[in-house]
């Protein structure tokens, strides 16, 4: 069958031949014309506001040392767990983490502590410990929320505390034989706990005279001068008249201060010289691949200040500047009770999901958080504080995360970036880009390096409020 018509036009639907065309086509003028581009664009780009709004002290030897006060008080940490199948086991190390037995040296000693905690799981309203009984049981919360309930100045009840994953409640009985519980603990959640009753470790504390010697001098620290923060007593007169005998005094500090050492983040960028020497219009290839190798170790450098066991503010926060939401979504009342913690909090730092959600309880509450403008752009607060986004701050299990509330500065005694600036190579402050030569495939090597840590001044610089529940309510 013929393609064309009786008077010589093609079919429909026929594609027109170089003949027919009257004008030039794209695809040829294309061969012909100097294209538009774009600079090389990466996705993994984030504000990175806690890089931009912390202070950044130079730290010329590398350490940095935060000197403070003799504390007899010890904070309290998280214990760890092991789950297999439906058995909850304590990791023995992080026994150290109850008062009594922080710097406890005696592994074998703590890894027979751990094995005579006994599972036990709980029901949501469930009454672990009623009010004014002895403390006979240390109980460590594996899994699951906890309400501390006690009776209010007109007997009404009131939650003085929650506790969940990681928390430990009752080592009141490991230093006292006749301690009783000041307030109830009841469930809020189902979970599970482990409890070591007070015989099973006083018959650990009678044969091991290392275990003795712990206890003693726990009690020891405990019954010094202290203030309500745990820092030694300054003695001092106030309100006399006359010639009144006034105390000596004088401050006494840390002997093993902390030392924060300058992390590392590096790579290793390889550009082949053919690239760098051919194709450099209108851009330099070089640069370009610098500048994306630049934002990725940027953004490997706050997600270490965030996450890193070592310095990371998430796992260094004192832990009584830990609180729990009520109700799970991140409230106005939470977000009031982190707030009011610390003086001169600078700013909160949270997840996008985790801000949306606390926007959805403002919502629903019929509150307005307002915003304010920061480096040009519009970021929401909370009474006029700040709340910053970062994608860094991990999300357990799809539902739960955390915010964090900051005071900076040094001056203020808060949360402070560490680096050194002035190092060889340097490109941007505490960044240097060396080279390193070129190989035998003529491929040219440079070293990318960042230097950084973070340090928190005095515990109430950063708080945080976890186990923040970010899923979307079903409507």
């Amino acid at each position: 069958m013929s393609t064309e018509t009786d008077i010589g036009i093609p079919a429909q639907g026929g594609p027109p031949s170089a003949q027919q065309r009257s004008s030039l086509g794209t695809a040829g003028a294309r061969n012909l014309a100097t294209t538009t581009k774009s600079e090389p664009q990466m996705q993994g780009i984030s504000p990175r506001w806690l890089l931009r709004m912390l202070p950044w002290t130079q730290v010329s030897g590398g350490t940095y040392r935060v000197n403070r006060r003799l504390s007899y008080a010890v904070g309290r940490g998280r214990v760890s767990f092991v789950k297999t199948g439906a058995e909850v086991r304590v990791v023995p190390p992080t026994l150290r983490e109850i008062p009594v037995l922080r710097g406890f040296e005696d592994e074998a000693l703590l890894a027979e502590l751990a094995a005579r905690f006994a599972q036990r799981d709980f029901a949501p309203g469930e009454v672990l410990v009623e009010q004014g009984r002895p403390v006979d049981e240390v109980f460590l919360i594996a899994h699951g929320k906890v309400d501390k309930v006690g009776t209010g100045s007109y007997g009404d009840v009131t939650v003085l505390g929650v506790l969940a994953d990681g928390d430990h409640v009752g080592d009141e009985a490991l230093v006292q034989s006749d301690a009783t519980w000041p307030y109830a603990v009841r469930s809020t959640t189902a979970g599970t706990l482990l409890a070591l009753p007070w015989p099973a470790f006083q018959e650990l504390a009678d044969r091991s005279e290392a275990l003795r010697d712990q206890i003693l001098s726990h009690l020891a620290d405990a019954r010094q001068p202290q203030n309500r923060r745990g820092e030694a007593e300054i003695p001092m007169s106030a309100g006399h008249a006359g010639e009144f005998e006034l105390p000596g005094a004088f401050v006494d500090y840390e002997l093993k201060p902390r030392e924060y050492e300058l992390s590392i983040a590096q790579t290793v960028l390889r550009v082949h010289s053919r690239v760098a020497d051919l194709y450099n219009q209108p851009m330099n290839q070089t640069e370009q691949q610098l500048k994306l190798t630049i934002e990725a170790l940027r953004e490997r450098q706050e997600h270490e200040l965030i996450n890193n066991r070592e310095f990371g503010l998430l796992h260094n926060a004192d832990y009584d500047q830990r609180i729990q939401t009520h109700s799970g979504p991140p409230t106005p009342d939470d977000m009031d009770e982190l707030l009011s913690r610390r003086r001169g909090t600078r700013f909160f730092l949270a997840h996008p999901r985790a801000i949306a959600a606390f926007g959805r309880e403002c919502n629903r509450r019929g509150l307005y958080s307002g915003s304010v403008e920061v480096e040009g752009r519009q970021v929401p607060t909370w009474r006029d504080v700040p709340i910053f986004s970062c994608n860094k701050l991990p999300i357990t299990d799809g539902q739960t995360s955390s915010i964090l509330a900051l005071r900076t500065g040094e001056d203020k005694q808060g949360v402070i970036g560490l680096h050194q600036t002035g190092i060889p190579d340097e490109y941007q402050p505490g960044l240097s880009v060396r080279f390193m030569g070129i190989d035998e495939k003529a491929v040219i090597s440079y070293l990318v390096s960042a230097y950084y840590s973070a340090a928190i001044l005095v515990p109430d610089a950063i708080g945080v409020l976890e186990n923040v529940d970010i899923a979307r309510p079903r409507d």
